[in-house]
């Protein structure tokens, strides 16, 4: 057991206590009394799993950036499909910046000289850790932007004995149980995609809904830690309402219904890599991923892919706190911005959801993020006055009619 502390028997929620939660915040059940809140528990009562089906494996065409002269002699950069349609002098007619399905936005793009973007981006994955040879950064850039859109639903729909204020408990209880575990901020991002996932893929009773949220922790906690909770003591995170053989069972089913794919670009891992381009101040950065993390909370946000997660928490945690631009700033910041995914109006249409979640986050039973970010360490940006007004942030980013 690493980090763990499982042999305290200590209610876990005390760990909460420390942050000066309000009268809203004591009135929450323990983690361990989270399944009753579910309604009856059948211990023994079997998971249904769809049997997997193999599909067909598609050679997807080669990619590849090419330069070519516009009109006004400018060179531009455009990433196309070798897809055979191309003009009688062997130029793009429709380059498609970055996206291979057809994303649209990223038109500023075209007007940035690449190499400056290049090196902007291998310079931040470069600081942030994220290569460990810079040689390789860019081409690590390329497979996040085009790997996203397999990270997205094309609806928010969930089975129909779950709903949206279900799946909001359970990911709360989810946070808690990481927090308390010292976990990568990685590794959170990751169980919340296979939790999304497996609520799609695998027939799951409301009865067993809390032990396929542990189970989707463990396996994030496999593929980002390197020290693991024994088995044992996740059972005792549950009041022992699963024993380990369910646990075990429910694992291979889970991977089994994903296929083994547990491959994820986080969205935190590009509002990392839009902030260090842009030069955010520690402010700004600590505020975005407050943000970014109530979108977890929102079962509406699963249809967004993470650049546009990542660019909207950003741009909202910007008009939030209001610091003083300078030149220097804002230009970085245009050079950021140019590669947030998607057009304006899905930028604030993320914005307004995020915006309402961090309105009412204080009121809610599932404030755990809330609690999270309102430490010493985190700057308190939760508790930033800017946040409590909704129709003020509502104001500001109001949807074009």
């Amino acid at each position: 057991m690493a980090r763990t502390g499982f042999c305290d028997s200590k209610p876990l929620l005390d760990l909460h206590k420390k942050v000066g939660v309000s009268s809203a915040d004591e009135r929450r059940a323990p983690l361990r009394a989270w399944a009753n809140a579910c309604g009856p528990v059948d211990r023994w009562q079997a998971v249904e799993v769809e049997e997997p089906r193999m599909d067909q494996v598609k050679m997807e065409p080669e990619c590849r950036w090419e330069r070519r002269l516009t009109t006004s002699e400018s060179i531009i950069m455009g990433f196309h499909e070798d897809s055979g349609t191309c003009s009688a002098d062997g130029c793009v007619e429709e380059p498609v910046l970055l996206y291979p399905h057809g994303l649209q936005g990223l038109h500023s793009l075209q007007a940035l000289v690449p190499s400056l973007l290049r090196h902007e981006v291998e310079m931040a994955l470069e600081k942030l850790g994220l290569t460990l040879d810079r040689t390789y950064a860019w081409e690590m850039f390329l497979d996040m932007m085009r790997s996203q859109t397999r990270n997205s639903f094309p609806n928010a729909d969930l089975p129909r004995h779950f709903t949206d204020a279900t799946r909001a408990i359970l990911v709360d209880w989810i946070i808690q149980v990481h927090e308390m575990m010292n976990f990568q901020e990685e590794t959170l991002y990751l169980a919340v995609h296979l939790l999304n996932c497996s609520l799609r893929q695998i027939k799951v009773t409301t009865a067993n809904l809390q032990l396929i949220g542990m189970v989707c922790l463990f396996l994030a906690a496999k593929k980002e830690e390197t020290l693991l909770p024994e088995v044992s003591g996740l059972c005792y995170l549950m009041d022992h309402t699963y024993t380990k053989h369910q646990l075990l069972r429910m694992e291979r089913k889970v991977l089994c219904g994903l296929k083994f794919d547990l491959s994820y670009c986080p969205p935190l891992h590009f509002l990392l890599l839009f902030a260090s381009i842009a030069r955010c101040s520690a402010m700004v950065v600590w505020m975005a991923r407050y943000l970014l993390e109530l979108s977890l909370l929102e079962g509406q946000c699963v249809v967004f892919v993470p650049a546009q997660l990542a660019g909207a928490a950003l741009c909202l945690a910007r008009q939030v706190l209001q610091e003083p631009p300078t030149p220097e700033g804002e230009a970085a910041w245009c050079l950021a911005s140019s590669i947030h995914a998607g057009s304006e109006t899905i930028l604030l249409r993320v914005m307004h959801v995020l915006a309402s979640a961090a309105a009412k986050a204080h009121t809610r039973e599932t404030c755990a993020t809330f609690i999270k970010f309102s430490s010493p360490e985190t700057l308190h940006v939760s508790r930033h006055p800017g946040l409590k007004n909704a129709p003020g942030l509502l104001g500001v980013c109001t949807l074009p009619s």
